[in-house]
């Protein structure tokens, strides 16, 4: 339910939430290359293609071959990739926000803290 209320919230945007995670991977620079992105996102590398293809057509991220191996391609977030991460981390907000509505301020904060030490185990920006 939480992913498919972030996924309309998105989408006026032109994109789905693994575009999103391709995003986060790149501002929390835990990788940069499209096999290490794959890696940290535990998708095929044709996903990762795919979803850089349509990202850079967005302007969102730039793509520049390595210097030192021309066969890996190194991924980089532009200024409206930051722009669009900044967007999506305010609509997943107001996501959240609309979940937890039935909740006191003493319950959302639990469920946050949960939420963020399951995260934080997984290796997930909390």
């Amino acid at each position: 339910m939480a992913a498919d209320l972030f996924a309309g919230r998105i989408e006026p945007l032109g994109l789905k939430p693994k575009h999103v995670g391709l995003l986060v991977v790149l501002d929390t620079r835990r990788a940069s290359s499209q096999l290490e992105i794959a890696g940290v996102m535990g998708v095929a590398p044709s996903l990762v293609v795919a979803l850089a293809d349509h990202l850079e057509k967005l302007g969102a991220i730039l793509r520049v071959r390595d210097l030192a191996d021309r066969r890996r391609q190194v991924l980089s977030l532009t200024e409206h990739g930051r722009e669009l991460l900044v967007a999506c981390g305010e609509l997943a907000h107001s996501a959240d926000a609309e979940l937890t509505a039935g909740l006191t301020a003493r319950e959302t904060a639990q469920l946050t803290g949960l939420l963020d030490r399951l995260a934080a185990r997984q290796g997930l920006p909390t």
